[in-house]
């Protein structure tokens, strides 16, 4: 997986922090709540325009970054 096909900055959406490309979920909204402890399946409910890809793609782009 390429975590670049799935996270976007863009300086007009949310102040050019790191997204879930085509929403205004920032990737540290995601990490946060992995970090809290919210089971995946609940994150998705919470966002439903996330995919499982897009949460992996947030902590691949957190390794890197």
């Amino acid at each position: 997986m390429n975590w670049r096909d799935y996270i976007s900055v863009d300086l007009n959406v949310c102040h050019g922090k790191a997204c879930i490309t085509g929403t205004r979920i920032m990737v540290s909204v995601v990490l946060d709540n992995l970090a809290a402890g919210v089971p995946v399946d609940e994150i998705l409910q919470s966002y439903p325009s996330l995919t499982r890809e897009a949460i992996q793609a947030a902590i691949s782009y957190a390794v890197v970054t």
